[in-house]
């Protein structure tokens, strides 16, 4: 009896629970990045911040969302994506303004033009294949060069999902891709860490909340029995952040040498 008097309280209980773990999946990815949008824009300097951590994000949750159509699964990571593709627009508008206004060379490069002229010349540019040299590729003058290019990533992959849907190999690989790409997000920091033998210019903060959100979202992936694909990049995820996280530590009180590069701010953190 005593049981079922308190099963009113349980049941709504166990219901905010699981919302506010749902709401902490949507919205927890794009928590880490609040602060650097907000010193890119206090400071107008977006050196310390890399626009191809954009570029991974957009990349893995487009192809979430593409496994999503072949294979459904919890509805909070299809919202989780879909929030953190539009962060990630907004961090890529951002700090293309910033750079392009503190850019002393007037020369511009585009996606849809590969022939860049400068801005005293006002003849147009002669329109030509899209611009995929590797020393300016992501690295446009334009925001909407940027949409562009997520735009035609995603007409190609969705048109190739949507013929290949059936396909259960191809299904499960492409959702292994989406997680994967996502999971190596902090491998570009940990190379970059380790060639400069230094950690400095590095924002510790970001990387103790995406260890706190990997472990808390990793956690959720096996609790609910998310797809494996899932679980697995989640530990590689929560794995690459403890290695950022010892090498904090290791050139700390080990210094290898000093830092010949340019600190940037504390909150920067520039992969």
């Amino acid at each position: 009896m005593e049981a079922d008097g308190l099963e009113w309280l349980v049941v709504p209980m166990h219901q905010l629970v699981s919302w506010g773990a749902a709401g902490a999946m949507v919205f927890g990815g794009v928590v880490p990045y609040i602060p650097q949008y907000r010193d890119i824009k206090r400071t107008q300097n977006a050196e310390g911040f890399s626009t191809y951590v954009c570029l991974v994000l957009l990349v893995a949750n487009i192809l979430r969302i593409l496994f999503w159509f072949g294979r459904h699964f919890e509805s909070p990571l299809l919202w989780q994506s879909i929030i953190m593709i539009i962060t990630m627009l907004l961090m890529l508008k951002l700090c293309t303004e910033v750079r392009v206004s503190n850019e002393l060379n007037i020369k511009r490069r585009s996606f849809s033009a590969a022939d860049s002229k400068d801005e005293e010349i006002k003849a147009p540019p002669k329109k030509s294949y899209l611009d995929f040299d590797l020393n300016y590729f992501w690295h446009w003058s334009k925001f909407t060069d940027y949409v562009q290019c997520v735009l035609t990533f995603t007409g190609v992959t969705g048109y190739i999902t949507y013929l290949s849907l059936d396909s259960f190999l191809f299904v499960e690989t492409l959702g292994f891709l989406a997680v994967f790409t996502e999971a190596m997000l902090g491998v570009p920091q940990l190379y970059r860490n380790y060639q400069n033998r230094s950690t400095d210019g590095m924002s510790v903060k970001m990387v103790l909340m995406w260890t706190s959100g990997d472990t808390f979202k990793t956690v959720y992936f096996i609790l609910n029995q998310a797809p494996f694909q899932f679980s697995i990049c989640g530990l590689l995820q929560v794995f690459v952040d403890m290695a950022i996280l010892l090498q904090v530590y290791f050139y700390s009180y080990y210094p290898q040498k000093p830092a010949s590069h340019t600190a940037h701010p504390a909150s920067t953190k520039a992969l």
